[in-house]
């Protein structure tokens, strides 16, 4: 399944809530590339589980190392996020962890149009990704220079590639209240403040 087909199949599936919420009995046409221009407030609305969901999909397929690259690249600034390049990452992971993060994905952007938006403190978020950060750095030599650097070349994308995973690898023994709210920072800040004074 692609990415374009699980919005697809999202659109025909809440098609009939928008049906029930029309005054004139006439469906609002929903625009599955709409859906991810308004991710930041699809994740904003989408409950723990699904959030949760998504982590352990983007942490199984960071467990390969040939695979991972395809999402680290999405980590990367001035990263394409758009529905072409989330399409792009998914068609380089393999059979089952493109179906995972496809289905995770989905699962979000269901969530997320079906409930108001959770509880969510941006600290406790910050606090827990910088808490994964010192935990990686203790038991990883040279992961936060890894994680922060800058430079654009092969090596550096992969230090920072190998520096994400071994992130994800910690956040994978969190309580899952912490793991989440570090999950929704990272979708919503990305890592450019990880490992700073703010």
């Amino acid at each position: 399944m692609t990415l374009r087909t699980a919005l697809l199949c999202l659109s025909l599936a809440t098609t009939p809530a928008a049906f029930a919420q029309s005054p004139h009995g006439a469906p609002e046409p929903l625009d599955p590339l709409a859906l991810i221009a308004g991710a930041s407030d699809l994740v904003a609305r989408a409950p723990d589980a699904d959030i949760d969901r998504l982590f352990r999909a983007v942490h199984a397929t960071s467990r390969n190392e040939a695979e991972a690259r395809g999402l680290c690249a999405l980590f990367e600034p001035g990263a394409d996020r758009s529905l072409q390049g989330l399409q792009r990452a998914a068609n380089a992971l393999g059979e089952d962890s493109r179906a995972r993060f496809v289905e995770a994905l989905a699962a979000v952007a269901i969530g997320g149009l079906q409930n108001p938006p959770q509880p969510y403190d941006p600290a406790e978020g910050e606090q827990a990704l910088k808490a994964a950060a010192v935990t990686a750095s203790m038991l990883h030599e040279g992961f936060m220079p890894a994680l922060n650097g800058a430079g654009g070349d092969a090596g550096a994308r992969r230090a920072r590639c190998n520096a994400l995973r071994q992130l994800l690898d910690v956040l994978d023994g969190f309580e899952a209240v912490q793991r989440v709210a570090a999950t929704r920072y990272l979708l919503r800040e990305g890592l450019a403040r990880l490992g700073t004074d703010s």
